[in-house]
């Protein structure tokens, strides 16, 4: 089990435990260095502070800001963000809402197909956190449509799906600017597979890019040196983490299941 877990989420957005579980179940796993990376949203990251407070575990706090590119999606996570900084949580509102529409076009798409998800149940899903694909998958499988969030995705509302609906125009630039100003370091999340990926990560360097996500679920010692080599050639911090939802968002993804070193979180503060 690692110390390390600088990817998470939690009900603030499309998590499964409250920011405080999440805090009492690292502590429960010896982690050390935790941080809360929510979609598009910082809501969750006092309550983690508060839990931890007086604990030998630290949070940092953080979030994972969705943005799209003619590639595809691109995620970048910010750390150490003021999560106090209006421009910042101007930007975030705006996120949100545009999450819950886009999730509202997705459940329309859906019904066109024959699959009926109740409105109503995604609301009462997402409570006070921000809408995410993974509240429809989740659904899906309750209501008998695939056996699990995997199917989910992959028959019905991922990237290539018929009822894929495109996001909010936020650009990495932009997300990475944003991420700055509120003092944060900004970060690649989850890289492996973006396209013209070497290309992507020099003009994100220009744009003030920081790190890149390199210890990641899924990823082969091979993929991993490979991010190692790219984040060492433009002088990027190299972080990871689990991105730890919950068992029944995300199953087989267990709080610290990716081993991040410890020079992980060194490297980041220097960055700061």
């Amino acid at each position: 089990m690692s110390k390390v877990d600088l990817h998470v989420h939690t009900t603030a957005s499309d998590g499964q435990y409250a920011p405080a579980d999440v805090v009492r179940l690292a502590l429960e796993r010896g982690i050390r260095v935790l941080a809360i990376t929510d979609h598009d949203t910082v809501a969750g990251v006092p309550e983690a502070l508060a839990a931890a407070s007086g604990t030998p575990l630290e949070v940092i706090p953080g979030v994972e800001m969705s943005t799209e590119t003619h590639h595809g999606e691109v995620h970048i996570l910010g750390y150490y963000v003021d999560i106090e900084e209006a421009r910042f949580l101007a930007l975030l509102d705006r996120l949100r809402d545009a999450r819950r529409v886009r999730a509202q076009h997705m459940v329309e798409r859906l019904a066109k197909l024959g699959v009926h998800v109740p409105w109503q149940r995604v609301a009462d899903l997402v409570g006070a956190g921000a809408y995410g694909r993974p509240h429809i998958a989740r659904i899906l499988v309750e209501l008998g449509y695939v056996p699990n969030t995997h199917d989910a995705f992959a028959q019905y509302i991922g990237y290539h799906g018929p009822a894929y609906v495109a996001r909010y125009k936020l650009t990495p630039a932009e997300a990475i600017h944003a991420i700055a100003r509120a003092g944060g370091v900004p970060v690649l999340a989850h890289p492996w597979g973006i396209e013209d990926l070497g290309g992507v990560v020099a003009d994100l360097v220009a744009e003030g890019l920081a790190g890149i996500e390199v210890y990641y679920r899924g990823y082969t010692p091979e993929m991993m040196q490979e991010l190692v080599n790219l984040a060492r050639k433009h002088g990027l911090a190299a972080t990871g983490g689990s991105d730890f939802h919950g068992a029944q968002i995300v199953a087989g993804v267990e709080l610290g299941s990716v081993d991040v070193p410890l020079w992980a979180v060194e490297e980041l503060r220097a960055r700061r």
